[in-house]
């Protein structure tokens, strides 16, 4: 009989170890590093997290973690959002991040976007919310209000930055967490840099945005946008090449023919006077500090070297600009012309 006692305590032991191991040891089922578990809003309920969990291939012994859920009281307060898994991790330690709400956020990486419907797209990719909500509030100008800026320059609320935000963040929030950024950005002496050429900070925006199309080469940059300046100051046109490919939505365009010069488009710098209503890229931090520092020049004219360096010609002489107008123009054709008998060969 002691004996019997002794082998079924041993036994009730073995069962606790396993059951023990089973909730404190490893218990995720995927190779790689890292798995993001993404809990939709409106579906924060058992059923739908271990259907995730099963079909998803995130967890070893589903109906355990079923269990250990009902025991620590999670099913009754699951928050939406995302959660990230880490190989290895106990049953018990994805319980307590699920019970604790803590989410891990998502790290949005914005660089260069052209339009609002790129914008909304990244918002659609990178986000619970849906792209086409996202570029209705884009679209709205009561929506948008709000931030001093209307639906051609909403986009000057981007300021290319790496931003932490929650996945289940909905776009009005989302926005208004690019609006906090893009006021700390613009600081008292910035502003100030801004109305000393004429500026408002936005329109500063605007014009870096065609410096940023324009070149890539830094030292370029504020020459560049001093060139527009004097254009601007004189009530000259900026003819600006990339404004022209903006209005077309022709982003690979290499050149400019006349015909793009005649595209009828509030865009159009080869048309309208001025700056453009709104700007046409999301220019860098570094671009737009290069703008905001535009010195005095008389530059009226620029044109790429026909040496292909990506640098510019700048001159305030129009004759002098065509001669390097047509030095380049000729370089051009005559690089497309041997790619083309290349290719042909």
């Amino acid at each position: 009989m002691r004996r019997i006692l002794t082998l079924t305590f041993i036994l009730i032991l073995a069962i606790l170890a396993y059951l023990g191991w089973l909730i404190l040891g490893p218990a995720t089922s995927f190779a790689q590093k890292n798995k993001s578990l993404f809990v939709a809003t409106g579906k924060a309920d058992r059923n739908s997290i271990l259907q995730t969990l099963y079909s998803g291939a995130y967890i070893k012994h589903p109906g355990i973690f079923d269990w250990l859920g009902r025991e620590m009281g999670i099913w009754d307060n699951l928050k939406p959002g995302r959660y990230e898994l880490t190989q290895g991790q106990s049953l018990l330690s994805l319980a307590r991040v699920l019970k604790s709400g803590k989410q891990t956020p998502i790290k949005l990486i914005l660089n260069k976007v052209r339009t609002k419907e790129d914008l909304a797209g990244v918002l659609g990719r990178f986000f619970e919310g849906d792209s086409t909500d996202a570029l209705a509030l884009l679209n709205n100008p009561d929506s948008i209000a709000q931030y001093g800026l209307d639906t051609n320059t909403i986009m000057a609320i981007l300021i290319p930055n790496t931003y932490q935000i929650y996945w289940n963040t909905p776009p009005n929030h989302i926005l208004h967490v690019f609006y906090v950024e893009q006021q700390r950005f613009w600081t008292p002496e910035r502003k100030q840099k801004a109305q000393a050429l004429g500026l408002t900070p936005t329109e500063a925006y605007v014009l870096a945005s065609i410096v940023e199309e324009e070149t890539n080469k830094d030292s370029d940059k504020p020459l560049i946008a001093s060139t527009y300046l004097n254009r601007l100051a004189k009530g000259m046109r900026l003819s600006a090449d990339p404004t022209v490919k903006f209005a077309e939505r022709n982003f690979e365009a290499k050149r400019i023919y006349d015909k793009d010069t005649r595209f009828s488009s509030p865009y159009n710098t080869y048309l309208n006077k001025g700056l453009p209503p709104g700007p046409i890229c999301t220019p860098s931090i570094k671009t737009l500090d290069a703008t905001l520092d535009a010195p005095h020049t008389d530059y009226l004219f620029f044109v790429a070297k026909a040496d292909f360096s990506g640098y510019s010609n700048f001159t305030a002489d129009y004759a002098t600009h065509m001669k390097n107008a047509k030095a380049y123009q000729t370089a051009l054709d005559s690089l497309l012309a041997h790619k083309a008998d290349k290719g042909n060969n």
